[in-house]
């Protein structure tokens, strides 16, 4: 139940967002107006909506949740600051109020980020298999070495070697005992 619940919460804010975005995208010179107004300059009117569009989407998809949920986040608190600032006004402070709201959902999707019926979850969800299986494959090829180093018969070698000394004539004068050398000996 908490999984359908974080899905719709999740939803449910994205539509906020996406909504938003497209009313913006849609009268683009009236959102220019209404930035002018606040002393924001105008041209931010397509980035901004586009910001809402696609952040909303993100969120809807769970494409970077945590990363759109403190931008939004962000995004949500400046609105209050630039736009409903004015604390005198009755109406002015429910606007506020329901902004903060929002980022403080946000906040909290960031926090416990259920990504259930998300791209993220898919992709943890398969970041998780894929190690599984390497760890797996690992494990098998390490298996499969130490069978062969059990059933590799030992074989002795002598740790010195027995040399026949001969004279110029080549006639054997003695022998002698020469130690191998290892492998780092030159």
């Amino acid at each position: 139940m908490n999984t359908i619940a974080a899905l719709a919460g999740r939803i449910l804010l994205s539509l906020l967002f996406i909504i938003s975005g497209m009313g913006k995208l849609f009268d683009v010179s009236g959102t220019q107006v209404a930035l002018a107004g606040v002393g924001l300059t105008p041209d931010l009117a397509l980035p901004v909506g586009l910001f809402e569009l696609i952040g909303g989407l993100a969120l809807m998809f769970g494409v970077a949740t945590r990363i759109f949920a403190v931008l939004l986040a962000g995004f949500t608190l400046l609105t209050i600051l630039f736009f409903h600032h004015n604390l005198l006004d009755h109406t002015q402070v429910v606007e506020a109020l329901k902004n903060l709201a929002i980022a403080g959902g946000l906040l909290a999707l960031f926090a416990h980020r259920q990504v259930a019926w998300s791209y993220d979850g898919l992709r943890n969800r398969r970041d998780r298999e894929s190690a599984a299986r390497d760890a797996e494959m690992r494990a098998a090829r390490a298996e499969g070495r130490a069978e062969a180093l059990s059933e590799m018969p030992v074989v002795e070698t002598p740790a010195t070697r027995v040399e026949t000394i001969t004279d110029v004539d080549g006639h054997p004068t003695g022998t002698v005992a020469v130690a191998r050398r290892k492998w780092w000996q030159v």
